[in-house]
């Protein structure tokens, strides 16, 4: 045999090769694909059948509670019924195509999961029959000590693990394949949703940041929650004063917007002993931020907060802490700009 021979053989060998270990790799990921799709179908069916079903039976409570409580799960649950059965069958493609088309129920779930655990919680507060029928169903075997509140955020769960399996589906099958156009679908289909999802959790827990830092305030002067606001950061820094008085330790809040100023009010006051007096919130547009030192390994730093018509010096003794707030400060003025 010629040279030229062998190295194809070799290099139809190594192609054949490559094709094996694809194949191989994709088995095992469909494999696992089902065999967390029946567990999740069963956690699903926990709250069907043992929570939504009777529920509607007993009319324990009123329709328009149990929609805000459990959201499309239903729907959510017979889409993944119909998953799994395409991937008991081999069925890949359709099994795909049919999931795609359901995808939007993650994210209007997403979309009620706070309203979901909110009305949860008044329930069980003036609900005495649901308190009683939710302590019962939860002490059946087939819970294993789980809980509603356990089970509720499932689905978004499950949407995460998705991504991950349909992308090493879809790396792992040759181009040529015909289920390959259909894995190149589901996992854009997929990573959109996800987007939407993590926008939702993004958004609720900038709304919980901005209502914690608004409560930690004496009084209602300074307006925290303000459309369009996001939290970014706080922490403890030294304010520099501009006669040479002392060093001023004060509780520093960064917003997309402002940066906030306060201290701690006096621990024996009768209403506000835990709470921080606004000392100065500084508009950020037309900021400019300069280190002053802190370039070098040296301990600790100072910033510089340079506005229209005043400069606030900040100074920490923790070299990184202060190299992080110049970061994100230089970040939200840069987003300001743009």
């Amino acid at each position: 045999m010629s040279d030229s021979s062998q190295l194809f053989v070799a290099g139809a060998n190594t192609v054949e090769e490559q094709r094996a270990r694809w194949e191989r790799k994709r088995s095992r990921t469909a494999r696992e694909l089902l065999e967390t799709e029946h567990k999740y179908l069963e956690q699903l069916d926990l709250m069907v059948t043992f929570f939504v079903k009777i529920l509607k039976a007993k009319g324990t409570l009123k329709p328009a509670v149990l929609e805000n409580i459990f959201g499309p799960l239903e729907s959510i649950y017979s889409a993944s019924h119909v998953l799994s059965l395409h991937l008991e069958r081999g069925n890949l493609g359709p099994g795909l195509e049919s999931f795609c088309q359901n995808l939007e129920l993650y994210g209007y779930y997403a979309e009620n999961l706070e309203q979901a655990d909110k009305t949860l919680k008044e329930q069980l507060k003036k609900n005495k029959s649901f308190r009683r029928f939710k302590k019962l169903q939860e002490t059946r075997p087939q819970f294993q000590g789980m809980r509603l509140e356990d089970l509720l955020p499932l689905p978004l769960q499950r949407l995460h693990q998705y991504k991950h399996f349909l992308r090493d589906l879809l790396e792992n099958t040759s181009p040529g394949n015909a289920e390959h156009q259909n894995l190149a679908k589901a996992v854009k289909s997929v990573s959109e949703v996800s987007q939407w999802v993590q926008d939702i959790t993004h958004k609720r827990e900038n709304s919980f940041q901005l209502l914690r830092v608004q409560k930690l305030l004496k009084g209602r002067k300074t307006q925290i929650l303000t459309p369009g606001r996001w939290y970014i950061r706080e922490g403890w820094l030294l304010v520099v004063p501009s006669k040479g008085e002392e060093l001023k330790r004060r509780m520093c809040f960064l917003f997309s917007d402002i940066f906030i100023a306060t201290k701690p009010c006096h621990p024996l006051h009768p209403m506000n002993s835990n709470k921080l007096a606004c000392q100065a919130v500084y508009p950020l547009h037309q900021c400019v931020v300069d280190k002053v030192f802190g370039h070098t390994q040296s301990q600790g730093g100072l910033l510089s907060l340079s506005f229209p018509h005043q400069t606030l010096l900040l100074m920490s003794s923790d070299q990184q802490d202060i190299n992080d707030w110049y970061r994100s400060l230089t970040a939200a003025v840069r987003q300001l700009e743009t």
